[in-house]
């Protein structure tokens, strides 16, 4: 990015359940300037209130709401603000729970324990359409999905129907690459990298780059990347 291009403002909703964790927070996103906190919620109810009325393109949700689980949340959100990605900011370690929030359509997932500078770099690559998955859990479900036992498809026809162009900006998109990197990469403009993408995601039955990761590793489409710290 230039210095002199203009950002995209990263509108932010917050559900945690702790006050003093919700100023915090605040205090921290404001400081950077393209980010904006368009809300704090600390139950359910005050979410999906926020997320219709604000209309947020990033939401941080906490797993842990006290008397809810933010997990029952996060499909609802997701389909009330449907523009949204959703970065899951929790204190809990416990490796299945971070597959659950994964399977149920989060973006990313950050522990409380992580510095802040970790945080702030997570909702920067959220926004611009990446994944932020620890990689022993992106690991784990493509062992769930392509366990014996699954009916899983192997989706010849449609892999065969991706153009040659398209298969490049799946390789590209598992690499961690966002749109405006894969259009210099490959010497073409946003809007047709963004036109490839609606075309994958139509032909291979996905709705969004997770999906598509997941399915490019699965099916041969993209080779797992080695392991690298997110820092």
């Amino acid at each position: 990015m230039t210095k002199n291009s203009p950002r995209t403002e990263i509108r932010i909703l917050i559900v945690d359940d702790h006050q003093l964790v919700q100023t915090g927070l605040r205090m921290l996103i404001e400081s950077q300037p393209e980010m904006k906190v368009v809300g704090k919620a600390s139950t359910g109810a005050e979410a999906m209130a926020l997320a219709e009325s604000m209309k947020p393109n990033m939401i941080l949700l906490d797993i842990d709401l006290g008397a809810e689980n933010g997990l029952d949340l996060l499909p609802v959100l997701r389909r009330t603000a449907a523009d949204a990605r959703v970065l899951i900011l929790t204190g809990l370690t416990d490796e299945e729970t971070h597959r659950q929030a994964a399977r149920l359509g989060a973006a990313g997932l950050v522990l409380k324990q992580n510095a802040a500078e970790v945080l702030l770099k997570a909702i920067r690559k959220v926004h611009e359409g990446e994944i932020w998955l620890d990689r022993s859990v992106m690991c784990s479900l493509l062992d769930e999905i392509s366990r014996p036992g699954k009916n899983i498809d192997p989706d010849e026809a449609k892999m065969a129907s991706l153009t040659a162009r398209e298969r490049e900006v799946i390789a590209l998109i598992a690499e961690g690459q966002k749109n405006k990197q894969i259009a210099e990469r490959l010497f073409i403009s946003e809007t047709t990298v963004t036109h490839h993408l609606s075309s994958i995601f139509s032909k291979l039955g996905v709705s969004d780059r997770l999906e598509l990761v997941i399915y490019a590793f699965s099916h041969g489409l993209a080779r797992m990347p080695g392991s690298r710290a997110q820092t």
